[in-house]
């Protein structure tokens, strides 16, 4: 059996939306369209 109490003492919230959005615009995110842009940047030099 799950044991309901101990579970909730386990838990811990997930992060709302606009601490989740803050986390991840304060990050350096290298996606593959940045990736292509700067492989064609380079090629231009």
């Amino acid at each position: 059996m799950i044991d309901f109490e101990e579970e909730l003492k386990n838990f811990s919230p997930s992060m709302e939306v606009e601490e989740a959005e803050a986390e991840i615009s304060r990050r350096d995110l290298t996606d593959l369209t940045d990736l292509l842009l700067q492989m064609t940047e380079g090629g231009k030099r």
